[in-house]
């Protein structure tokens, strides 16, 4: 998906999310957050990737700590399955079964944050508020805009207008 701030394009895109448009068959997470930090880094920007799965596959671990030692952008997960007892609204289809030890070791080897779907909306408001964290975590302490002066071309048009100022006649006299 392309970065973006347009919600109305992320829920384009996600609206169309099947296994179906993946090109090969499998789990791997690790290879997805090598994908989207080079995204970040090609374009120059701050961000944290957001990895919603149901399961990580233990085989994906050493790439998920291989990010982290790398540097590489913060890392959130969206455990979207079921927890034994949460009920579901009528009309959803049924969960995957949440497997939470794995879930959590996947956490620990991106060094990610780890927040489980919910019916309500308190998941969506945790991940805001980590995600703000983890951006502003990442801001260097004098950052701000860096504006770049194009005036410069004004100075001559500037002196020559104050030249006028020093002609006989043009300067008010104070008595």
């Amino acid at each position: 998906m392309p970065l973006t701030h347009d919600a109305s394009l992320i829920e384009g895109f996600a609206a169309e999310l099947s296994p179906g448009i993946m090109p090969v068959e499998g789990d791997m997470a690790g290879q997805a957050l090598v994908l989207a930090d080079q995204q970040l880094q090609k374009l120059h920007v701050r961000g944290s990737i957001l990895l919603v799965a149901d399961s990580v596959a233990a085989d994906q671990l050493t790439s998920l700590t291989a990010h982290r030692q790398n540097n590489g952008a913060p890392v959130h997960i969206l455990a979207v399955a079921g927890e034994p007892g949460v009920p579901l609204p009528p009309d959803s289809p049924p969960a995957p079964a949440l497997d939470r030890t794995a879930m959590q070791q996947a956490a620990a080897a991106a060094g990610a944050t780890l927040t489980i779907v919910s019916p309500d909306a308190s998941d969506v408001q945790r991940l805001v508020r980590r995600i703000a964290t983890s951006l502003r975590a990442a801001q260097p302490a004098e950052a701000g805009e860096r504006w770049q002066d194009t005036g410069y071309w004004l100075v001559p048009i500037l002196a020559l207008l104050a030249l006028m100022w020093f002609r006989p006649g043009w300067v008010v006299q104070w008595q």
